[in-house]
């Protein structure tokens, strides 16, 4: 009897740690990891630099698994959509991944995913994305869907990490707001 109820409670308990990811992610008040990464902005090359980004305001940097994916289009297609919501706040929009990074020049520039309107940088081998605690568990050389607000201070002032991209442009843009006030 014992034992069905062990094998019960070990499986809720790593039901509950799959679901969460966000319980990996950097934590809110933490110091930003600073990076640099090639990135693609409208199908041109140029070296991202979060620190030259943070000088300007308030910066979201999104990790996504892979560019030319289901998930990965429609985020890259919301953020598009809001992104000159965030310019109105002096808010810089940058997704990263290390998944089909050989795509992104294309990805940055069609105009149903990024529509050259924010840039996206290449991570190969998930180096940044293992900095932010951004990994995918099953497929650890691709980085987790996670979106960071990070202050120009260089501070995490909000985190939002699901595998469902459809909230992570709200929950960005009212952190990005929130700092306005």
């Amino acid at each position: 009897m014992r034992t069905p109820l062990k094998l019960v409670a070990i499986a809720i308990i790593g039901v509950v740690a799959f679901a969460s990811p966000s319980l990996a992610a950097l934590k809110v008040g933490a110091q930003a990891p600073d990076f640099s990464a090639p990135a693609y902005l409208a199908g041109k090359p140029f070296t991202f630099a979060l620190a030259d980004a943070l000088e300007k305001g308030p910066v979201v940097v999104y990790f996504f698994p892979a560019a030319h994916t289901p998930g990965c289009n429609l985020e890259a297609a919301l953020f598009s959509k809001a992104i000159d919501e965030f310019k109105a706040q002096h808010a810089t929009v940058i997704g990263v991944t290390a998944g089909n990074i050989d795509q992104l020049a294309a990805f940055s520039n069609e105009t149903e995913h990024c529509g050259g309107k924010f840039a996206v940088a290449a991570d190969p081998g998930a180096k940044i994305a293992q900095q932010y605690d951004a990994v995918l568990d099953k497929k650890p050389e691709w980085s987790n869907r996670t979106s960071y607000v990070i202050a120009p201070d260089g501070k995490i002032v909000h985190v939002h990490s699901d595998l469902n991209p459809n909230l992570h442009v709200r929950e960005t843009l009212d952190a990005v707001k929130a700092l306005a006030k």
